[in-house]
């Protein structure tokens, strides 16, 4: 790995989306932006505001999460649907679960397109092709061991919705099938004959913990550092961009209940060097992992409760969506 900063330059853009935690109904509640870090702009592609959402809670059903690409299309979800879009943001169908709930990030691996219910524990597998949801893995860790039950996500006998993980990463590639979340102490793999495997432990209260060729990766939330943990035991840490108070919107609205500075959640991998992050209020940085430094930030909201959800490279040519 190059200790070289890459040039800001060479970054490619970067899809965005946000959940505005404790908004009312009405208001926006979050949308979907396309970063450009050569100009340091933003584009926004849609802006998520529908009345058919469950007002009780924090961030809960509010705004759009993870986001994944596949033959074309822009494939986003929120807590409780599947949405697919054009490449200019124009919604071509969608799709709900009964056991999809408080979804948080979602992964495309060999025609499927894997999803994070948080509220149900569980891994839902969405069939590219098909288009529909075909299995679903609950996820329990019962006197210390892990446990895993497969079942029809299209049946009426499933897991019960009690969010004791809160699983908020997923991933699927020829390695395998891995998740993790606040909960989960660690990155957890599904082994041969459905069974479950710890990778690596981490701290509580975590978001997007990934494994890379050299360590491991993840937004450590509760200390609101983004940390990059070598195996050979080195490790760097990226503080998150904060911003005066008095430049804050709904600045002291709760300490940590509903939103707060430097609240790290998003993360994706743009080469072996550098790495995008999302934090609150809404703001997408990069950083460079070989030299420990930050390389550019960009904030588009100074609104404290508005946090960066998903985060991918944007695959596409920059819509033209005004």
């Amino acid at each position: 790995m190059s200790e070289t900063i890459q040039s800001v330059s060479d970054i490619p853009p970067l899809i965005a989306t946000s959940v505005v935690r404790g908004s009312e109904q009405g208001q926006s509640h979050g949308g979907v932006f396309i970063v450009d870090p050569a100009s340091q702009s933003v584009l926004q592609v849609l802006d998520w505001n529908t009345a058919n959402i469950d007002w009780a809670g924090r961030g809960w059903d509010r705004g759009l999460r993870g986001i994944a690409f596949h033959d074309g299309e822009v494939y986003i979800a929120a807590s409780d649907e599947l949405f697919v879009y054009d490449q200019q943001f124009r919604q071509l169908r969608s799709f709900r679960s009964p056991y999809l709930k408080h979804c948080h990030e979602i992964s495309v691996h060999d025609g499927k397109l894997y999803l994070a219910s948080t509220g149900f524990d569980s891994i839902l597998a969405f069939d590219l092709a098909a288009q529909e949801f075909t299995w679903g893995l609950h996820a329990a860790k019962v006197d210390g061991d892990w446990q895993a039950h497969r079942f029809d996500p299209k049946s009426d006998v499933g897991p019960p919705s009690r969010n004791q993980l809160h699983i908020n990463y997923v991933d699927c590639s020829a390695a395998g099938l891995s998740f993790a979340g606040l909960r989960t102490r660690g990155i957890i793999s599904l082994a041969p004959g459905a069974s479950l495997q710890p990778q690596v432990e981490l701290p509580e209260g975590v978001h997007n913990a990934c494994l890379t060729d050299d360590g491991v990766i993840f937004n450590d939330t509760a200390a609101n550092f983004l940390r990059y943990v070598r195996r050979d035991g080195e490790e760097r840490r990226f503080p998150f961009p904060t911003y005066p108070d008095d430049e804050l919107e709904f600045a002291g609205i709760d300490d940590s209940k509903i939103a707060r500075q430097g609240f790290g959640r998003g993360l994706c991998l743009i080469n072996d060097q550098l790495i995008a992050a999302g934090s609150s209020p809404s703001t997408v940085s990069v950083f460079d992992l070989a030299s420990g430094q930050s390389v550019m930030s960009v904030n588009f909201s100074r609104d404290i409760r508005n946090a960066i959800h998903g985060l991918e490279v944007w695959p596409y040519p920059v819509p033209s969506v005004s």
